[in-house]
């Protein structure tokens, strides 16, 4: 009969140490899938009252570019801070890239049907609970998968480029699908991730890492979400 040290099981670690550390992750998780939450729900709110108003949507539409570069520059902003801001800081800049969101992804509406719209969303948010669970729940490291996603997501940055020029339904169609492979995965790496990062991340603040986490798994909800929209999408 073979024995196990005390404290271990073939299950995981249940040490005091060892309980204390899943429990911190545990919370630390839920405070990331509620801020995640609070942005997507702040998205889609606004995205819903923009289109609604056709004043404000046509008053908005010649701007959606320089919205666009603007939230980009604030998530670039914030992978770069983030570790030294605080908590508040920290959750303004979510929250008002949400927001800019919202306002561009108003477009949307206009371009596919509500429909199409409600069930790309659906399957986006069960698809990314699965593949969310799974890296939660999986015992295999999950950074073997680092290579094949960071070079897939190169080459959807740079599919979207030349197809910009190309405008080639075929190159969308094949980037949309790869898109969805490719966030799919990254919903659960970065699921595990964060639960592993979280005890020894060098942040000033518990609330700050907790939302960079949220913009993270926003990330990949968001683009896992327009990638299945213009696969499945009908268009008005």
């Amino acid at each position: 009969m073979a024995f196990e040290p005390q404290g271990q099981s073939a299950y995981g670690d249940y040490s005091a140490g060892g309980v204390l550390a899943q429990e911190s992750a545990r919370v630390f998780m839920q405070r990331v899938y509620w801020w995640m939450t609070m942005g997507l729900g702040l998205t889609g709110i606004t995205s819903w009252v923009v289109a609604s108003n056709q004043a404000l949507f046509a008053a908005l539409a010649p701007h959606f570019m320089i919205l666009m570069l603007g939230g980009f520059g604030i998530v670039l902003l914030f992978s770069f801070i983030a570790q030294k801001v605080s908590g508040p800081v920290a959750a303004g800049m979510f929250l008002i890239y949400a927001f800019i969101n919202g306002l561009v992804f108003s477009v949307l509406f206009y371009v596919y049907e509500l429909g199409s719209i409600a069930s790309a969303f659906f399957i986006t948010a069960a698809g990314f609970a699965a593949m969310s669970v799974y890296g939660t729940v999986t015992k295999k490291n999950l950074s073997a998968w680092a290579p094949f996603l960071f070079i897939g997501l190169i080459g959807i940055i740079i599919a979207g480029i030349v197809n910009i020029f190309l405008q080639s339904d075929m190159l969308g169609f094949v980037k949309s699908a790869a898109a969805v492979v490719i966030f799919a995965g990254l919903t659960a790496y970065d699921t595990q991730k964060l639960r592993q990062y979280h005890a020894s991340s060098g942040f000033s603040s518990a609330q700050s890492l907790a939302i960079h986490g949220a913009l993270i798994l926003y990330l990949d909800f968001i683009n896992l979400f327009l990638a299945l929209l213009r696969l499945f999408g009908r268009r008005r």
